[in-house]
């Protein structure tokens, strides 16, 4: 039989419970920000800047270790953060051993940055910059090519962040949220998203709802060159009951789910409303719980991937 331990003193007891709620965070870390070109790291590696991060662009891959050293010993620099990407060049095969070499000194973490191919492609025709891996062909093929290439940092990467729905204040939001001190407020994006099926159910929707059992305001011909943002069609789509008793069982749904995901340390979520094209029933639906979320208290904004720009 084991003997009998002296009760804690209550000073023990107190001290006990301050180690237990002590932040996970370590005092000295270094965060790796990387991924595909036009993903937004310039952006991300701000946002870790703004939250007192030594920030680095560009470092050689060759000097990770000694500046993971440096990190280490500098009385000065708490946390670290640089950008490791394409201009790397040929190098970025060993990013995985260096890697290693350097989490024996430091606690490091690996966030890649990506996005969908059409929304990087019509980011570089926004800004009209070239690809930085080749001037003389065309982006699409360019970023078939990047992303072979950073296949080993992508398959040892920590956390991955698909910043197609992010513009670039939310981008910097999303990172402050993740990855700062627990001083500022947890601000949840909620997406509603439109679309049609039969262009593809979106890939970074976290959840899908099919609204094809309404009526379709396409059979109305005084609708079919008008989409769900229009007030008559809006109200089409309302009158029936059944849009209203989906309406309230989402948005129940919805308002339970939220806070959950919030605790969990999520700080965005999108959520998909599609129909038949993409044009009425979807994009009225996403509007609609936009507006409820939104007086809930929520950060969101209704993105309508389909309907004509």
């Amino acid at each position: 039989m084991m003997p009998a331990q002296a009760p804690r003193s209550k000073k023990a007891r107190s001290a006990r419970t301050k180690i237990a709620r002590t932040p996970a965070r370590p005092r000295k870390e270094l965060v790796i920000v990387t991924g595909i070109s036009g993903a937004g790291k310039a952006s991300a590696l701000k946002a870790f800047e703004d939250l007192g991060f030594h920030s680095v662009d560009n470092l050689p891959l060759e000097l990770l270790p000694d500046f993971a050293r440096l990190v280490r010993k500098s009385s000065e620099v708490e946390s670290a953060a640089i950008v490791v990407d394409i201009r790397e060049g040929q190098t970025l095969d060993r990013f995985p051993d260096i890697l290693k070499q350097v989490k024996k000194l430091l606690p490091t973490r690996v966030v890649f940055l990506d996005a969908q191919d059409s929304v990087l492609v019509r980011r570089y025709s926004e800004t009209r910059r070239p690809h930085p891996l080749h001037r003389s062909q065309t982006v699409s093929r360019s970023i078939v090519e990047e992303r072979q290439l950073l296949d080993p940092i992508r398959n040892v990467a920590d956390t991955l962040i698909d910043t197609s729905i992010f513009n670039v204040h939310e981008l910097r939001a999303h990172i402050q949220a993740q990855y700062g001190d627990g001083e500022q407020p947890n601000r949840m994006l909620v997406t509603c998203l439109s679309f049609g099926f039969k262009n593809g159910v979106p890939l970074d929707a976290d959840m899908v709802f099919d609204v094809r059992f309404l009526p379709n305001p396409h059979f109305v011909p005084r609708f079919r060159k008008l989409t769900g943002r229009n007030p008559e069609v809006a109200k089409f789509v309302r009158k029936f009951g059944q849009t209203e008793e989906f309406l309230g069982r989402v948005t129940e749904l919805m308002l339970f789910l939220l806070p959950h995901y919030v605790k969990e340390g999520k700080s965005y979520v999108t959520v998909g409303f599609g129909c038949t094209g993409g044009q009425h029933r979807s994009v009225m639906m996403a509007d609609e719980m936009a507006g409820r979320l939104k007086k809930a208290g929520y950060l969101v904004k209704a993105v309508h991937r389909d309907i004509p720009r």
